[in-house]
């Protein structure tokens, strides 16, 4: 709890010294204004910053599961919102401090008045323009939440394998990831997705990890909606780092233990076959091929390494084709492409797409997240092997998506050269 209040008091800290340079620009701004107009303002960014130390508070020291989806959607959108709006603002304040760093640098050595652009006056027109930028990430904020955490959508890929089976060529395969169900704030929301899952009909799914934030209480809303995902072949999962409960302060070993073995129980009671370091044999019309599901295994950012692929691959060198789960997409450059050609598709989710992006088919594709994960959305091939990642089905953090929508990926598995890219 110490560690806790520690970390709210610095996040407050710098919060308030941003906050104490940033007025300066909204003194700036205001200017001008009837004197209870301004003195109203300035209470009210006073205000603003009082409720997000209030909300960090809350969120940091109290539970947050107690507080209820709603009212941790409301602060962690609150703080965000906040946050990016004054970030935004810092932008213009930098380029007004520059500019009059110019303006006296000119003045000082050619002993000359500065040009208009460059005269003092102007800086309340820039500090009203970055108080108006500032909007510009709230209402972004508010569109991610109401309208992007569920406008979930299919991506459809179709993947070639010489070697593939005849009896599989057609195989329709859909992958899930990242649900996160500690995140969710609104069940009918979810339950449209789910929907939208049954209706594409897949002959097998596979979810690769991330079922929790982090216990497997969180379920307790979502067990039932999940469980109403079938497929003819089976659905079969795999945990992602957060399924560990790493992140909470457990008040013994045998809590965290106890934890994972009930979400390994949510798993079953949903009909889902969880594969930890195994395999499973897909067969269909006397023909078969291999299924492995490995525990999370990253290569970045000291993500645990519990997967064993030495183990889960043992037992099916033979297989004609190999598909892995794997959570975490830097597993497949780090372990899988130089220790494991003979596996073709590699299923990996991990990144969210950092919930925040633009993707223009054909045109544009960019996120964040593409600075730390050069596979993070979408499919991605070198030489005969597949790496598929999902953007995921749920968020984290930030309780919506600004143009990195939800996904539910749908694979058909085809007997076959690949055309050339």
């Amino acid at each position: 709890m110490s560690r806790r209040l520690s970390l709210v008091m610095v996040l407050s800290g710098i919060f308030f010294l941003l906050d104490l340079y940033l007025f300066q620009g909204v003194v700036a701004a205001t200017q001008g204004l009837a004197p209870t107009t301004r003195q109203l303002v300035h209470q009210l960014w006073w205000g603003l910053y009082g409720l997000v130390v209030a909300g960090l508070l809350a969120y940091n020291l109290l539970d947050p599961y107690r507080l209820g989806p709603k009212t941790r959607m409301a602060i962690l959108a609150g703080v965000f919102a906040l946050f990016m709006g004054k970030l935004f603002m810092l932008f213009f304040m930098v380029i007004e401090e520059a500019r009059r760093l110019i303006g006296w640098l000119w003045a000082s050595l050619s002993g000359e008045a500065p040009p208009a652009w460059l005269d003092p006056a102007r800086s309340a027109i820039v500090s009203r323009i970055g108080a108006a930028a500032a909007a510009v990430p709230v209402l972004a904020t508010g569109w991610g939440i109401l309208s992007g955490a569920h406008d979930y959508r299919v991506r459809r890929e179709t993947i070639y394998l010489p070697e593939l089976p005849e009896a599989f060529d057609g195989l329709r395969l859909l992958q899930l990831s990242d649900i996160h169900a500690g995140s969710f704030w609104s069940p009918q929301a979810v339950q449209r997705g789910i929907e939208l899952v049954v209706r594409q009909e897949a002959d097998l799914i596979c979810f690769t990890g991330d079922l929790v934030n982090n216990r497997a209480d969180e379920m307790a809303t979502y067990q039932d909606l999940f469980a109403q995902i079938r497929a003819p072949m089976g659905v079969y999962s795999i945990l992602g780092n957060h399924d560990y409960g790493d992140y909470v302060a457990w008040p013994s070993p045998e809590a965290k233990r106890d934890n994972l073995r009930r979400l390994a129980e949510v798993h079953r009671a949903m009909g889902w076959d969880l594969l930890l370091n195994q395999h499973r044999w897909l067969q269909r019309d006397g023909a078969r091929i291999a299924l492995l599901g490995i525990e999370n295994w990253g290569a970045k950012a000291n993500f645990p390494q519990y997967g064993k692929l030495s183990e889960a691959y043992a037992g099916t060198e033979e297989a004609p084709v190999h598909i892995l789960l794997s959570h975490d997409p830097s597993h497949w450059q780090a372990e899988v492409r130089p220790d494991y050609p003979k596996i073709d598709l590699t299923l990996s989710g991990h990144t969210h797409g950092m919930q925040f992006g633009v993707e223009i088919p054909g045109l544009a594709k960019w996120s964040p997240v593409q600075y730390v994960y050069p596979e993070w959305g979408g499919l991605y091939r070198e030489g005969g092997q597949y790496l598929y990642v999902n953007r995921g089905f749920g968020y984290l953090g930030f309780p919506g998506r600004i143009g990195i929508p939800p996904e539910i990926t749908v694979l058909t598995l085809k007997r076959g050269q690949a055309p050339d890219r």
